[in-house]
């Protein structure tokens, strides 16, 4: 079966970027620091006596996430298209880098790090999220203008979703490995490709999924803890233990900024994937409502501007970007709240990690470009369309 999110639009023309998609980034950004602050000064000082510690390390990584912000919000698309090559092959082969000694960097049988100057570690993975959706956003569409069955044959496309995908499951990093997969799958679902072919690869994929899970007894233990929530909470499970902890001490004004924060203290790396529980214990009911309506409205904006581009290569591109950071954010919320085992995903804005908010940042940028271009607009597609000056 045939879908499509995409219609063919006229000629586009340029026009200010999307003020409600910026004014979101910012918030959600500077809300995301402040979250930070409250959940790492306690660690921060114990540990390295600088209750700033993380606060400022996420500061120097924004202020290269906000040059790639600008960076992506001001080039062309045909200009970043170009630059595909670059990134492509830069982001995999930031991957490879982890598993050369002396640079790449393990921790628990994974190598999922890397050294670089001035940065303690970075994530390759983050990379290929990005360079993922930019990948499949051309391919589809050059698929769209194509004339021929064979130019518009989708096998190049899942080819290089499978070798992304792949450094990544090498780096033993099943969760971002599978979120990445399905992000793709998501871009051939809006790209309107036949998906007739994803029954075989289920059927192959599901049994090697099992298997990778499996195969790792740490994996093994959080499907455990996830069903037995009850148990083991001094060992594999004590993490989301103390989560649901400081989750319940927030209640529905919470405890305030700074003042009786003594759950969040409790929890191990919680300025990292657990950082929400923090934000709610300080903040409660009132807080995390506050928080999905920043992000619905991210959401609302950034999907609104992925379906009025008039270029597909924008429309995938913002589309994908959005889809990643709204997925990424309510599952990471899901697993702080118990709903979902524990991945390893981090929230988008908030947790901990230079690599990260580049990416994120990097991924508002395009967005915010995307904005810029709309459907010309004329007499016979008047009706639905939107004019800005």
């Amino acid at each position: 079966m045939n879908y499509t999110f995409f219609t063919e639009k006229p000629a586009g023309t340029y026009r200010k970027a999307d003020s409600s998609l910026i004014v979101m980034t910012m918030l959600l950004w500077g809300l995301g620091m402040v979250t930070l602050y409250i959940c790492s000064a306690g660690f921060g000082q114990r540990v390295f006596g600088d209750p700033l510690h993380f606060v400022v390390r996420q500061l120097l990584s924004s202020m290269l996430g906000f040059l790639a912000l600008f960076f992506f919000a001001s080039l062309k698309l045909d200009v970043i298209r170009r630059l595909l090559p670059v990134i492509t092959l830069g982001a995999i082969i930031l991957c490879l880098l982890t598993f050369v000694p002396g640079i790449g960097v393990e921790r628990n049988g994974a190598r999922r790090w890397i050294r670089l100057p001035f940065f303690s570690t970075f994530q390759p993975s983050e990379a290929i999220k990005f360079a993922m959706v930019l990948f499949l956003a051309n391919l589809f569409e050059k698929q769209a203008l194509g004339i021929t069955e064979e130019e518009k044959s989708v096998f190049p496309a899942f080819v290089g979703l499978i070798v992304f995908t792949s450094v990544i499951f090498a780096q033993q990093d099943f969760s971002s490995g599978m979120f990445v997969f399905l992000l793709g799958l998501v871009l051939f679902f809006v790209s309107g490709s036949r998906l007739s072919w994803l029954i075989p690869c289920a059927g192959l994929g599901i049994p090697l999924a099992s298997l990778m899970i499996l195969l790792e007894p740490f994996r093994v233990n959080r499907l455990i803890g996830f069903f037995a929530p009850e148990s083991y909470q001094q060992t594999f499970n004590y993490q989301s233990f103390a989560a649901r902890r400081a989750i319940s001490a927030g209640g529905f004004w919470g405890q305030g900024i700074g003042s009786g924060l003594t759950r969040i203290n409790s929890i191990p790396e919680v300025q990292s994937d657990y950082v929400f529980a923090g934000w709610t214990e300080a903040m409660g009911l009132l807080g995390v409502i506050l928080y999905f309506v920043l992000l619905g409205i991210f959401a609302w904006r950034a999907f609104y501007c992925a379906c009025h581009c008039s270029s597909r290569f924008g429309a995938y591109g913002t589309f994908g970007f959005a889809t990643s950071i709204v997925a990424q954010s309510l599952m990471n919320v899901a697993v702080v709240g118990g709903v979902i085992p524990t991945t390893g995903i981090p929230l988008p804005f908030f947790s901990s990690g230079g690599s990260s908010i580049i990416f994120t940042l990097a991924m508002c940028g395009f967005m915010i470009n995307a904005s810029r271009l709309e459907s010309a607009v004329t007499e016979e597609n008047k009706i639905g369309e939107l004019v800005y000056e």
